[in-house]
């Protein structure tokens, strides 16, 4: 029972020490926040990519190894699911002096509630519609702190005109802004789609980082490193994660699937195993 359990929770979709098949993305986001936050240059990045494919776990993996201050509203997935919670980070280290907001723009009521969240986290005083924003726009471009603003499910923000996504990646462009803002969604063409005129400006549009699904081999490899850290012999078969790891990727190479159907796998197991203890006859005498 003991080691059936340990397989599943080490098959939880937790953030690894390591993202397998995902060093690239990585990188290029660990640059970005050096190159904006540490070298005070105002920007946008659009991070783009389907479902389970590391895109929220990749930016929470730099973030916790910058050890940036962070204050703000984080959805991450927890040891269970999606778990929401306020974070407040003390820690200083490589980007220390900077203001970090994360928001999930799902558990927002409407598209203009991330300006009334924003404005709570950095401390501003109740304001309504223009002047809300006025006074956010104000904020952002007086002395202090690089700001870096982190949306999640950014297409949530999507509205009529979308005037709140303009007026989002406007600000970095702002004359003296501070700041880095870091929009996260699964649809590869928003920023074409929904957010042409900002070619317009010169350097308007943000840069982009697209991760890719999983392939069969990444996913493989995930599975095996999640795998090894449970100490016996393996409970889940070589060829089983391989034939796993095929039919994901060829679906949706979405890693938290994957990581889902082992660990459905490893229960099924589980409860034929703890069924048939139950049913094994006493030995003779015993009643």
């Amino acid at each position: 029972g003991t080691c059936y359990q340990q397989v599943k929770q080490v098959l939880h979709a937790a953030v690894p020490d390591r993202l397998q098949g995902r060093e690239r993305e990585t990188g290029i986001l660990r640059q970005f926040l050096r190159e904006h936050v540490l070298g005070r240059r105002p920007g946008s990045l659009y991070v783009s990519g389907a479902p389970g494919t590391g895109k929220t776990a990749c930016l929470s993996r730099v973030l916790l190894d910058c050890k940036v201050c962070a204050v703000g509203l984080l959805w991450g997935w927890g040891a269970v699911g999606w778990d929401q919670c306020n974070v407040s980070i003390s820690w200083q280290d490589e980007l220390a002096g900077s203001k970090t907001v994360v928001l999930n723009c799902m558990a927002l009521g409407s598209p203009q509630s991330v300006f009334p969240a924003l404005a709570q986290h950095l401390g501003l005083p109740v304001a309504t519609g223009r002047e809300r924003i006025r006074s956010l726009e104000k904020h952002l471009t007086a002395q202090g702190p690089m700001v870096l603003l982190v949306l999640d499910e950014l297409d949530q923000l999507e509205s009529k005109g979308q005037d709140v996504l303009y007026t989002l990646f406007e600000w970095p462009q702002l004359p003296s802004s501070r700041l880095v803002l870091v929009g996260l969604a699964n649809a590869l063409d928003l920023t074409d789609r929904s957010l042409a005129r900002l070619g317009a400006h010169p350097a308007g549009s943000p840069q982009l980082l697209h991760f890719p699904p999983y392939t069969k081999e990444q996913l493989t490899r995930i599975l095996q490193e999640r795998l090894g850290q449970v100490a016996g012999d393996p409970v889940l078969d070589s060829a089983a994660l391989q034939f796993c790891a095929r039919k994901v990727s060829a679906v949706s190479g979405d890693a938290r699937k994957a990581l889902d159907v082992c660990r459905r796998a490893v229960e099924v197991v589980e409860l034929e195993v703890r069924g048939q203890t139950l049913l094994k006859p006493l030995p003779a005498g015993e009643s």
